[in-house]
């Protein structure tokens, strides 16, 4: 995968170490090993090899050694790494946004506030990347790309209902799949227990999954800006036949998309892949427009997804880890990487280079007003057992909403207040 380049003495690095291009007996160093692990699947084989490849280029005697990771069990595996406890080590890793609290809760992360400050433009990052990575003021993930959800829309059905522009806003939005919704025709597919699309409705209104004061949690979901977030997403849930007791993925909602009498579904761009594989005669009948607003003049908020870049403490390549950081963040490789992999870059600032590529586009303008679940060590295990998802349940089977809400509010509390 990888392209070596031998180490090169230049004049002013023999100007700066007259020692540094030989060892002894005049033998050309050992390089200097570091250490990245990827995700798989987060960037291509060819991106990785060519950065690789510049990467050592442009720092002589560094051998950058990338290793892919799979996403089942690596949070034990990071876990290990930074406690000293693994085998392995690691110079930088790439981790899930939303998981960098529970790193940071082990202390074993390297605080990276003066170079988010000094190198990287922390000013511009997207908010929903760069929150989950920091701590009481302190930075410990640098964001490095996002996805996030938009509406996938199909343009005949859309044409044949005259609708010739997308909604930009939430009552557009409304009145034009309410058109939409007609006969044996889903206005949209939104299946009932979407929490991650309910919990940009609830940002949107001001709203929270959940709050923290005094260092105690509080589930939040029955506070009236959140309800009305959820009653925004029953309003839009009752244009179309989406279940009320399942999520996107029962059944896949590309599947039903595919079968080509549903309007629009809400989905990250790369959904249309799989229902143009279901379905090929969709092919090139598929839209994209960012998730509308409660206004014009700005998308909805959504729920952002993507990856950060930590530094274990206990790396012995710090200076060469910031340097790795610097080149994969810069806009060189955050351009080669959006239009590689179709991802939101780092930076609203860099939000032109994916234009011309509409479901990124979509995603690049959404994901300037996006958000992340609660900066808790403890979300994750309010995720494996969710009391959101039977609460959306329950309120559109016709329960109270503000009762299903506190029951869910107060078993958010419980988890996260928990002790270890």
């Amino acid at each position: 995968m990888k392209t070596r380049f031998p180490a090169v003495c230049t004049a002013l690095a023999a100007a700066a170490a007259l020692t540094g291009c030989s060892g002894p007996g005049g033998a050309a160093p050992e390089p200097q090993k570091v250490t990245l692990w990827l995700m798989k699947g987060s960037a291509s084989e060819d991106f990785t090899a060519r950065f690789t490849a510049s990467f050592e280029q442009e720092h002589p005697g560094v051998d950058l050694d990338v290793r892919i990771q799979e996403w089942t069990g690596i949070g034990d595996k990071v876990n290990a790494v930074l406690s000293g406890r693994s085998g392995e080590s690691a110079d930088v890793i790439e981790v899930g946004n939303t998981q960098v609290a529970r790193y940071i809760e082990t202390g074993g992360l390297s605080e990276l506030t003066l170079e988010g400050l000094r190198r990287w433009g922390n000013q511009d990052w997207l908010q929903g990347l760069a929150d989950p990575g920091s701590i009481n003021g302190a930075q410990y993930g640098v964001p490095w790309y996002a996805a996030n959800r938009v509406v996938i829309y199909h343009k005949d059905l859309f044409a044949n209902a005259g609708i010739k522009n997308p909604p930009r806003n939430r009552q557009e939005w409304l009145q034009a799949t309410q058109k939409l919704d007609k006969g044996d025709q889903q206005g949209i597919y939104l299946p009932g227990q979407n929490w991650y699309v309910l919990s940009g409705f609830v940002w949107d209104e001001g709203g929270d999954l959940a709050t923290e004061g005094n260092g105690k949690w509080s589930g939040a979901l029955d506070d009236d800006r959140a309800l009305a977030g959820m009653e925004f997403y029953k309003r839009l849930q009752a244009l179309g036949d989406g279940p009320k007791d399942a999520d996107e993925e029962t059944p896949p909602q590309a599947d039903v998309f595919a079968r080509g009498k549903v309007a629009q579904i809400i989905a990250p761009p790369g959904q249309a892949a799989a229902i143009e594989a279901a379905n090929p005669a969709l092919k090139g009948r598929l839209g994209f427009f960012p998730v509308p607003g409660k206004t014009s003049d700005r998308p909805g908020a959504v729920f952002t997804g993507g990856s950060v870049l930590i530094v274990p403490a206990r790396t012995g390549q710090r200076d060469h880890a910031i340097d790795l950081i610097t080149d994969l963040v810069g806009e060189r490789w955050q351009t080669e990487l959006a239009r590689t992999m179709s991802y939101v870059p780092n930076k609203t600032t860099l939000a032109h280079v994916v234009e011309g590529n509409e479901g990124a586009a979509s995603m690049a303008a959404g994901a300037a007003q996006g958000r992340a679940t609660p900066k808790s060590a403890r979300w994750a295990e309010v995720e494996a057992d969710n009391p959101i998802k039977p609460y959306m349940t329950a309120v559109l089977t016709g329960q109270d909403p503000r009762k299903a809400a506190r029951t869910a509010s107060e078993s958010i509390s419980r988890v996260l207040n928990a002790a270890r």
